[in-house]
């Protein structure tokens, strides 16, 4: 095919899914993500321009994350949303989709690393459909690109460079989520780290970059004291609320899913019922009987205040 008509072939397509397609130097380019060393010439923008003009704080992390992993990252994306940040992520199962759906009303974007009619996890498209009124999905493949391994490296270098800093919440020795820390640290972008138990393999990555400098967060106040200096200006510090439980429709005896999901939940750091319940989708009935389970085999330790965690 001639280049033109493909290329005449591809603005259509992307026009048909309303997406767009913006050069570097061209506005709404991401000003963050025009001054890395290796910025992406052209990209495809779906959704609110606007966000891409806003300050922007990435939130990454485990795909088999805790519940107690899940939890924090609500919390921050939620505060950080409303303390005037879109939130920036990468659409992955875990940390980052938890990211995303925290800070729906305030501002969320997603990097991709396939086009933007190929949505990885194809499972998390209506979420990102879900995103488009008050953030963006952007991308610098081709439409009808199909992610690859390869491509996720390159797509953790946009989440980093559009951001001020980038905080991990869970990430194992071996991670994507620390091919972003080291990205961010060439980027020269700050890097947050959330400590976890030396028990916990979720979190071996995270307490190796504490180890290295990066920054302690435990709270989104953390990640304010160090950015109100580089951007000048104060911020609300949000107060965190309870959040209620989710009440769901399913009941009777576990089935092997939710068992499953349940227990990948756990780990060393004590976690509260309500949590489980809501995390997981499962009813209060089934999460105490997987727990029940987990006792009489003796692998759940019980802590004061109803907080549960296993070994």
């Amino acid at each position: 095919m001639h280049p033109r008509a493909e290329a005449e072939r591809e603005i259509e397509a992307a026009r048909k899914l309303g997406a767009e397609f913006v050069a570097l130097g061209e506005q709404p380019y991401p000003a963050r993500l025009a001054a890395i060393d290796d910025a992406p010439p052209l990209i495809t923008v779906r959704g609110d321009h606007g966000a891409l003009a806003r300050p922007m704080i990435g939130i990454v992390g485990s795909r088999n994350a805790s519940a107690a992993g899940l939890k924090l990252a609500e919390r921050l994306a939620r505060e950080l949303g409303e303390a005037g940040f879109v939130i920036v992520s990468g659409l992955a199962r875990g940390i980052d989709a938890a990211a995303h759906r925290a800070s729906l009303a305030t501002g969320t974007l997603a990097a991709l690393a396939g086009g933007q009619d190929r949505i990885y996890p194809q499972e998390h498209a209506d979420l990102l459909e879900s995103m488009l009124d008050h953030g963006a999905a952007i991308s610098e493949m081709p439409m009808g690109w199909e992610p690859r391994a390869r491509d996720f490296p390159r797509r953790n270098r946009l989440i980093s460079g559009l951001s001020l800093g980038v905080i991990i919440v869970e990430a194992a020795k071996r991670s994507g989520s620390l091919i972003t820390a080291r990205f961010a640290l060439e980027q020269g972008r700050e890097v947050f780290a959330v400590p976890g138990s030396p028990l916990d393999p979720r979190a071996e990555g995270t307490n190796g970059l504490l180890k290295q400098g990066a920054t302690v967060v435990t709270e989104s106040a953390d990640v304010l004291a160090v950015l109100q200096p580089i951007l000048g200006r104060p911020f609300d510090y949000p107060i965190a609320e309870p959040e209620p439980a989710e009440e769901t429709a399913f009941g009777g005896a576990p089935d092997a899913d939710a068992r499953a999901r349940i227990i990948a939940l756990l780990g060393p750091a004590p976690v509260g019922l309500d949590d489980l319940v809501r995390l997981s989708k499962a009813s209060p009935a089934v999460v105490r009987m997987v727990l029940l389970e987990l006792e009489l085999a003796g692998r759940l330790d019980r802590h004061g205040g109803g907080l549960v965690s296993v070994l």
